[in-house]
């Protein structure tokens, strides 16, 4: 549950102070800084409480992949993030995202996902889910007669993900939940690439929140992590599912993305406002085609995303004239900004995507992702945005010279 602020009973704490304080009551002793319970089992001093221990759902102290002291800190904390009353930790978002998706899905059943997601994500639904005879179907996510057209009695689920990657298209996450609540079927979202500080889709009505903690949460590229936010009883009922699959997060990676946390707001303040600055300024540039980003007015759903969301996050997505070759020639000469996969930590990270997709994904399928030859995928870090504008300046103009042959 949420921390309650001391000046007011019913008043819970603000992110800036529930990041910091909000995991207070699973602290034991003086520590100010909590113990990494680096432990696989734990010891139970009389057999009443061997039995207590084995019997409790989502223990704290039993065995590492149950629960770990360490995460229930962090659950605490993103619960309090999210508004909802539980979470749970795994081992990566894509753990999260399965063991979800397995623990509320069998056999028979149907299920609705965008027709863009992330890579993996689509995978599951496109390829793993209809081995175990789920029936899924996909819709546009910026057209809500296409989610109604899909919708079937038997439907149970619907996933959506929002700004999705990399195309930072976005989903009316309340209209989605409104329409799922008329027929009983349950939402999920996944909210990496806004962070629970941009966004907060159980407030828009949505039953389940999924994370790859990994980016914003943690913060620093050093771990990997996921996280599910929802009820206490979805909780319990996705917990048993969790041990069984086993993808657990590490005690130290907990430690690792606690420590994150507490820096979250601080920056998810300068993380916004540098992407917005960056994004403007790209608009200007002679060597852009396009430039994405939620909270541009030119992107297409600027409304929207200006509803449903308090800040725009870290990725802004851009296409450079002269194709692929003029784009490797971009990344290339960057040299502050790292080429590297992932979103939302300190550094500022930059790849071309069609470049980072060719092994795993056909030209079509890139294509019906919006991933074209000169797209360009930028997380945008914690730097001073004018070294971040320089950087970008002598790449692109490299980027539209060619060198004659020898």
């Amino acid at each position: 549950m949420p921390s309650i602020r001391p000046d007011s009973p019913d008043a819970p704490w603000r992110e800036q102070t529930l990041v910091l304080h909000g995991d207070a009551a699973c602290g034991h002793g003086a520590d100010v800084v909590s113990p990494i319970h680096y432990s696989a089992t734990f010891r139970a001093e009389t057999a009443e409480q061997f039995s207590e221990m084995a019997t409790t759902v989502r223990p704290a102290t039993f065995y590492t992949r149950h629960g770990n002291p360490v995460n229930k800190r962090v659950e605490a904390i993103l619960a309090g993030l999210e508004g909802t009353e539980s979470a749970l930790l795994t081992g990566s978002g894509m753990g999260a995202i399965c063991t979800t998706i397995l623990a509320l899905l069998k056999a028979g059943d149907h299920v609705v996902a965008q027709q863009r997601h992330y890579m993996s994500t689509s995978k599951l639904f496109s390829e793993v889910l209809t081995r175990y005879g789920v029936h899924v179907s996909f819709f546009d996510q910026t057209d809500l007669d296409s989610l109604r057209a899909v919708l079937r009695p038997d439907t149970k689920l619907i996933m959506v993900e929002t700004p999705v990657n990399p195309s930072l298209s976005i989903t009316d996450l309340a209209a989605v939940a409104d329409i799922a609540r008329q027929r009983g079927i349950l939402t999920v979202a996944d909210n990496t690439f806004a962070s629970p500080l941009n966004q907060r889709p159980h407030d828009l009505g949505i039953d389940i929140v999924v994370h790859s903690a990994t980016k914003y949460l943690g913060g620093h590229h050093d771990l990997m992590a996921g996280a599910i936010c929802c009820s206490d009883a979805l909780a319990e009922t996705i917990w048993k599912m969790h041990v069984t699959l086993g993808a657990v997060l590490s005690p130290m990676d907990a430690w690792l993305l606690l420590r994150g946390l507490r820096t979250l707001s601080l920056r998810m303040e300068r993380i916004n406002a540098n992407a917005l600055a960056l994004a403007r300024w790209l608009e200007t540039r002679p060597e852009i085609e396009q430039v994405f980003y939620p909270g541009l007015e030119s992107h297409p759903q600027h409304d929207l995303a200006a509803r449903q969301m308090r800040g725009f996050g870290a990725v802004v997505a851009y296409s450079i004239k002269g194709g692929y070759a003029a784009t490797q020639r971009f990344v290339t000469s960057l040299k502050l900004a790292t080429q590297a996969v992932s979103l939302g930590g300190v550094e500022t990270l930059a790849v071309h995507t069609a470049s980072m997709w060719a092994s795993s994904m056909t030209e079509a399928d890139m294509q019906a992702a919006g991933i074209e030859p000169n797209f360009i995928r930028m997380s945008v870090g914690v730097e001073h945005v004018d070294d971040l504008k320089a950087d970008l300046a002598q790449a692109l103009e490299r980027s539209q010279s060619v060198r004659e042959p020898a």
